[in-house]
Parts: C-alpha cells; structure tokens; sequence
C-alpha cells in the first residue's frame, strides 16, 4: 500500500531534497507545502500516513501546526518528524512533548530522512 507523506518547509531547496529522498513510487506518494498555512488548506484533501515540518517558517511555524495537529481529532494520530536547524536539547524536547515522534537535525542526509520516515510509517498510531 502507498503511504502519503506531506513534507512542509518553506526553504525550497531543503523540500526538494527532502521530496527527492522520499521520492519512491511504489512506495510512497509526497505532498509539498512551502508554509504552515499552506499544509492546514492540504490536510482536509488527503488522508496523510505521515508528516514531515520543518519549525522554523513563516505565518504558521512547525511547533504551531504540531499543536493544531495533535488538538484535531481527524489529524492527531498522523505521525510527524520534525526536521529542523534548532539543535538546543529544550527545541527537541519541546518539539516531541507537542507530539511529534521524531527529529531529525540540520544538515541532514538522504538516508536520514528515510529511515525516519520509514520508522514512522511502522509505528502504530498513538492517540496522544
């Protein structure tokens, strides 16, 4: 079965890096989103497996489209990877108490990136 993974980051270049590592066709189908705001108008059109945030962005932030997520019943068990610059200890523990379930710093590297999704993908849904 193909698994939806919606990846939003407002860099262009670091989405494309990201879409091209994820980039699998019989296995996954990606959804881009430059902003917060874009991926919220996205959410209602597809039934995502997995959602990939950058934090830092402008109008919605990463940590404030989290919050939304796990708040609304329809999107709290998509299980989201965050993947972000803010290497501080308190960002990454702040990032997975919203209810992200992993983190993945900057630079990161192709392989990264998919192992984490794919990690994702094999956990069951949590309803917290």
């Amino acid at each position: 079965m193909i698994k939806r993974i919606l990846v939003v980051e407002d860099s262009d270049a670091t989405r494309s890096m990201i879409v091209a590592a994820l980039d699998d066709p019989d296995r996954r189908e990606v959804f881009e989103a430059s902003s917060g705001f874009e991926a919220l108008r996205l959410l209602p059109r597809h039934l995502f497996d997995a959602i990939v945030t950058d934090v830092n962005m402008p109008d919605i932030n990463g940590l404030e489209l989290i919050g939304f997520l796990k708040n609304h019943p329809q999107y709290r068990t998509i299980p989201i990877l965050v993947v972000s610059t803010e290497v501080a200890a308190a960002d990454v523990e702040r990032a997975m108490a919203l209810g992200s379930q992993d983190y993945v710093r900057k630079p990161f590297s192709a392989e990264q990136i998919c192992s984490a999704v794919d990690r994702l993908l094999a956990t069951p849904p949590s309803l917290t």
